[in-house]
């Protein structure tokens, strides 16, 4: 039950940060306060992830201060996907705790930095219900969804990540925005087979499939993958921002999507401070032009590797 008493606070916004493990999501949320207070934009971030140690950005809100994953496997004898669940079913058995730790900030954006268990976000309902209890104290969230841009570099791989980040998007029932990852080493993966909006877009994947089936393994599961392919394309919901969490410019065509899709809208402090931070405009075709200067700068590297080979030999 709620502990706290008087008038409902106003809207809050925020994000969730989910994604697999080494997705780079503490990672992201480290780069996007440091991003948010360049802007004036006050903000915290809280650390839902009971495994989380080091953690590189200051915390206002630990969900180890109420639970920890090694004290669960120790105690209960779990393994780490067993006991990672128990904490989460813990955690929202105990939502008035983290009631109590939320109303001390009141009038900041929140940044959730959420466990990496893939089950938790697929088919499990705790945190799905975490999420819809934060809605219920006034909270719009989006959930940004990290995957690792080298996923991009095998075919098979790709469409099992399109496949999670649709079930992701169903079953969370949030607004959400697909991020691909680490898109400064992307090359260091090897060559994308198409140019870098192929897979932004999700566009006709039966290019994806006709080269999955140059490999002699995967050719049998041709039928397969052509029904995974028919599910993710109808539904038409999966696209993905690319980033480069060092970027200005790609944090913030991020920012714009997750601010889009939550009605987070600009004051006149933060365009200030925007313009003051980005050297290029950014305007309604942001997205469009952001998504070209990542495909130019992997194309440039793609050129400086072939040129480096050539003299080589």
């Amino acid at each position: 039950m709620s502990t706290q008493k008087g008038p409902k606070p106003s809207v809050r916004f925020g994000q969730v940060v989910i994604g697999p493990p080494g997705s780079g999501k503490t990672t992201y949320c480290q780069g996007m306060q440091q991003f948010l207070t360049g802007l004036g934009r006050k903000v915290v971030v809280v650390n839902m992830d009971p495994a989380n140690e080091g953690l590189p950005y200051p915390c206002e809100v630990d969900v180890s201060e109420l639970i920890t994953l090694d004290d669960v496997m120790e105690g209960l004898k779990l393994g780490p996907n067993g006991g990672l669940l128990y904490c989460m079913e813990y955690l929202q058995a105990n939502l008035d705790w983290l009631e109590n730790k939320l109303h001390k900030h009141n009038d900041c954006y929140v940044l959730f930095d959420c466990p990496g268990q893939v089950e938790l976000y697929t088919h499990q309902s705790s945190v799905k219900d975490i999420f819809t209890q934060l809605g219920k104290w006034n909270f719009r969230l989006t959930a940004v969804h990290l995957v690792d841009s080298h996923y991009c570099t095998d075919p098979a791989k790709f469409i099992s990540v399109l496949c999670t980040s649709l079930s992701t998007m169903l079953h969370v029932e949030l607004p959400h925005v697909n991020v691909l990852s680490k898109m400064d080493i992307i090359e260091q993966y090897g060559k994308l087979a198409f140019n870098l909006d192929f897979y932004t877009e999700v566009m006709d994947l039966s290019y994806l499939l006709d080269h999955l089936a140059s490999d002699p393994f995967f050719k049998k599961f041709r039928h397969l993958n052509e029904k995974l392919a028919e599910v993710i394309q109808d539904y038409s919901l999966v696209s993905f921002v690319p980033l480069n969490v060092q970027d200005k410019e790609s944090m913030m065509q991020v920012l714009r999507a997750v601010d889009k899709a939550n009605g987070y809208c600009f004051g006149d402090l933060e365009e200030r401070n925007l313009q003051a931070m980005m050297s290029a405009a950014v305007g309604a075709d942001f997205q469009f032009d952001s998504t070209l200067g990542v495909q130019e700068r992997y194309v440039e590297n793609s050129k400086k590797s072939v040129e480096e080979e050539m003299m080589e030999l």
